[in-house]
Parts: structure tokens; C-alpha cells; sequence
């Protein structure tokens, strides 16, 4: 293989929650479990990643201000811990920041103003503990995306953005590959792609259309598929060998950078690190 692969993480909220049997906000493990957080990005990390996910992707004012805590303390929090797991390693640590759950006028009451300032206050936090780049993925809105980065532009690191897409490449507000790509035009960003809603099977004709329009190292970051409880356990529709055979396929369509998303562990990154 001639060009370089640099692997993601995979999924953080299945996994917390499988090691702490209990079905919370992940971002609150943060401050009442911090162990668990950083033994799952040292397995990541162990896996062979090349960049963790910081365990922030929910931990903005909306989640937070009706809680005991603040988005200060939980996003520093992730930050140092993903930064403590890093320790001694040439592993990247990404500040995750996701969409908000309101939607921005005129789809709901959300006012541009407002979402810029929940931003600034998620992504300032996180800021302040230098991590190495910021991710903002999952977003199903293109101008929620855009204030998101907009507001990561304030910083001087790489800015990697995913969308979250259905099978023919329309996200839930109907945004599509080309809006994406021609929405974050003007702005600065480092690579670009999809996670999550799709398993790697119907993941991979959407990420192809990436190479339509754009020459940005692309991002594939997949979910494991439906998820099921059988004998108490979480069943991922793709277990590893099947994930693994769908993912790398995505190399041939100009994904730079793998990984997995909900329903993945640790395990499906090692496995795709040993296939490359």
C-alpha cells in the first residue's frame, strides 16, 4: 500500500457504558468514572489508533445546564484525560464536538447567535487543554456545521469534519455530499466524510461520492450496524471480520483516515489495523 492510513478510534458510548453497566450521558463519566475513560482510549490506543476521539461529544450547554455540572469542567476533563491515556505516544487527541439536538431557525427556535455562543463555550473549553485538532462530527445539518467549524477556525489546528448520511447520501435535513463539501468551502478544514447511521456495507457508495467533489483527505467512520440484546448482551449486526472486510474497501475510494463508530470497540480497530 503506497499512501498512508492513519486510524481512528471507534465508538465511546457503547463501550462506557458496557464497562460501567450503567446506561448515563457519557460526558459524566468524565468526572464520576474517569478511569474507565481513559482505559478505553489506552485500549484504542493499544488497538493501533492514531487519533482518540476526546469523550465530549454531547457535553455542550444544552446537555449540561440542567445538570450539576458545567461544560467547563466536563470538556477540560475529557481533554486531560484523552491527553493522560496519549501520554508517551505519538498518538493525536481530537477535541469531539457534535450537533446540538435543537434545530436552527426556521426548522426550530434555535437562533444562530445562540448556537454560535454554545459552541464557543464547548469548544473554548476544550481549547484551553491544547488538544491537537478538532472534530466535528455526526452533524446532519449543514449550517449547524458550519457555525460549528467556523467557530474551530478561531484556533490555529486541523479541523476534520463528518456528516451523518443515509443510504443515498442525504443526511436527515436533506442535506447531500456535493451541499457538504460546497458549504465548508470557504472554510478551513482538513479532511472530510461521513460517521455513524450507516454500517460500512451502505457507507461505502456514499463516501465514493466524496471523490466527486473534493480533493480532502476523506474520513470513513461507520457504525457496526443494528444493534440487538440477546442473553443480556449487545449483538452488533457486523462483528469484526464482517466490518473489517467492508471498511477497507473504503481505501480504494480515498479514505485517509478509519475507524468505527457506534456498536465498534477496540477490537474492530485492531483488526483493520492488521488487515492494512
Amino acid at each position: 500500500m503506497d499512501k498512508k492510513i492513519f486510524l481512528l478510534d471507534g465508538a465511546s458510548g457503547t463501550c462506557l457504558w458496557d464497562k460501567a453497566k450503567k446506561t448515563i450521558p457519557v460526558w459524566r463519566f468524565n468526572i464520576e468514572n474517569p478511569d474507565i475513560v481513559v482505559e478505553l482510549h489506552k485500549e484504542y490506543i493499544n488497538a493501533g489508533s492514531d487519533i482518540i476521539f476526546t469523550n465530549t461529544f454531547s457535553a455542550n450547554r444544552e446537555a449540561v445546564e440542567k445538570t450539576d455540572y458545567t461544560v467547563d469542567e466536563i470538556v477540560k476533563a475529557g481533554v486531560r484525560l484523552a491527553k493522560k491515556a496519549a501520554e508517551g505516544t505519538d498518538v493525536k487527541v481530537a477535541l469531539d464536538i457534535g450537533p446540538l439536538t435543537e434545530l436552527l431557525e426556521p426548522y426550530g427556535d434555535l437562533e444562530e447567535e445562540t448556537c454560535y455562543e454554545i459552541y464557543r463555550e464547548q469548544i473554548g473549553a476544550g481549547m484551553s487543554e491544547n488538544p491537537d485538532l478538532i472534530i466535528c462530527e455526526t452533524f446532519m445539518d449543514i449550517e449547524m456545521l458550519k457555525i460549528a467549524v467556523s467557530v474551530a477556525n478561531e484556533y490555529d489546528v486541523p479541523v476534520f469534519c463528518t456528516m451523518s448520511f443515509d443510504k443515498n447520501g442525504r443526511t436527515i435535513m436533506g442535506n447531500s455530499v456535493k451541499d457538504m463539501v460546497e458549504g465548508l468551502s470557504d472554510l478551513k478544514v482538513s479532511a472530510i466524510g461521513l460517521n455513524c447511521s450507516l454500517g460500512p456495507d451502505l457507507a461505502l457508495p456514499v463516501i465514493a461520492q466524496f471523490k466527486e467533489y473534493t480533493n480532502l483527505p476523506l474520513i470513513f467512520k461507520p457504525n457496526a450496524g443494528v444493534q440487538t440484546v440477546k442473553d443480556g448482551k449487545t449483538v452488533t449486526e457486523f462483528d469484526v471480520e464482517s466490518f473489517v472486510s467492508n471498511v477497507i474497501p473504503a481505501i480504494e475510494h480515498g479514505a485517509v483516515y478509519l475507524g468505527g463508530c457506534c456498536g465498534s470497540s477496540p477490537e474492530y480497530i485492531k483488526n483493520i489495523k492488521e488487515k492494512i
